[in-house]
């Protein structure tokens, strides 16, 4: 029996340090893993800076209303071809379509009268000069031979303007020609469509060498955005890069639909990479001359709508520190409250620390 006992006490003496190693063991390795934790987490001392402030805007590309044309037609008519699709680039006074009108084919004959009738009258006036000279036909009667010609030279001239205005191509028939260099963003006609000028435009042209961009500014930024200040622009059409532009204008007028102010930038687009209608993301940046503490963005924690850093007291000892914001951009942020200049700031693996520090 005692010799159970004694064999019994041995086993548990040697289970014990055997748990004790384990725990040694563990301890050690924990240890190790804290230390090469620590060693790897970053800090960076917290400083006053200058408020940089930041704000994005939504915007999108539109044309410059004074390098575009809505083409009504001046006469009534039927189209008999055109020579242009929706897109086209097009030349000043290039044709794009031809018209077969009764107003044309009237103008003609009417210049075909008119002609006859300065001929007529011509001769009538070299008959008087001559009769005149040998004093057959009184002054009176001369003077009244040139009033015809000159009337129907300027009854000849007005026909020639009113056929140049509507086009007429010498055949009866008129030819659209193009009021600018552009391209066509609007097409309203195709072959056999009747055109009036009482009717909608027939097509549209624009120059796209210079654009406009319209950023939506709320009530809430209208201290923030100034006309001359520089922005930074991008588009998903073209992802990574940027594009640089100023604030031209801004509207006194809130647009009553989308209930927002309208900022203009102009900007030049030989490339035509700026297409009408593309969204935009607007960005603007101010100096201002308030300095505040300041540290990295990245270095804040967000939970339970509220803002906390990770602040290295001394080494390997931690201490989770509620802040205010006075605001922010993309890179930094500016502490209203809650932190001190010089206080160093824990800047990656803040969210592990900031987790055991709170279930603890």
């Amino acid at each position: 029996m005692k010799k159970n006992i004694y064999i019994l006490s041995v086993l548990a003496l040697a289970l014990s340090c055997t748990h004790v190693k384990d725990n040694q063991s563990k301890t050690q390795e924990e240890a190790a893993i804290n230390r090469s934790f620590f060693k790897h987490v970053k800090t960076i001392k917290a400083e006053l800076k200058p408020q940089e402030e930041e704000l994005t805007l939504t915007g999108k590309v539109e044309y410059d209303p004074d390098k575009i044309v809505n083409y009504v037609p001046l006469i009534n008519g039927v189209v008999t071809k055109t020579y242009f699709s929706l897109g086209d680039q097009v030349k000043q006074g290039q044709v794009l379509a031809n018209v077969r009108s009764l107003e044309v084919n009237s103008l003609h004959s009417e210049k075909s009268g008119l002609q006859s009738e300065l001929e007529v009258a011509r001769r009538e006036l070299k008959s008087a000069e001559s009769m005149y000279k040998d004093n057959m036909l009184s002054e009176s009667e001369l003077v009244e031979a040139r009033a015809k010609v000159k009337q129907a030279e300027a009854s000849l001239a007005r026909v020639h303007t009113d056929m140049s205005v509507v086009g007429s191509n010498g055949s009866g028939n008129s030819s659209i020609v193009s009021p600018m260099t552009g391209y066509i963003i609007n097409k309203n006609i195709t072959s056999g469509s009747t055109i009036s000028p009482d009717a909608e435009p027939i097509f549209t042209v624009a120059d796209l060498s210079k654009v406009w961009v319209i950023a939506n500014v709320y009530a809430s930024n209208l201290q923030f955005v100034k006309v001359g200040m520089p922005v930074e622009m991008s588009s998903l059409s073209y992802p990574g890069e940027i594009f640089h532009g100023t604030i031209q204008s801004i509207s006194q007028v809130f647009d009553s639909e989308e209930r927002v102010l309208k900022a203009r930038i102009v900007m030049e687009n030989a490339d035509l990479k700026f297409k009408p209608e593309m969204s935009m993301t607007i960005k603007l940046k101010n100096n201002t001359e308030n300095t505040h503490v300041s540290i990295p963005v990245n270095a804040l924690i967000f939970d339970d709508d509220k803002y906390y850093v990770i602040v290295e007291e001394s080494k390997e000892k931690f201490k989770v520190k509620e802040v205010q914001l006075q605001g922010h951009n993309e890179e930094t942020a500016y502490i209203l409250s809650g932190l001190s200049e010089g206080e160093n700031v824990v800047v990656n693996n803040q969210l592990l620390i900031y987790s055991a520090l709170k279930n603890k």
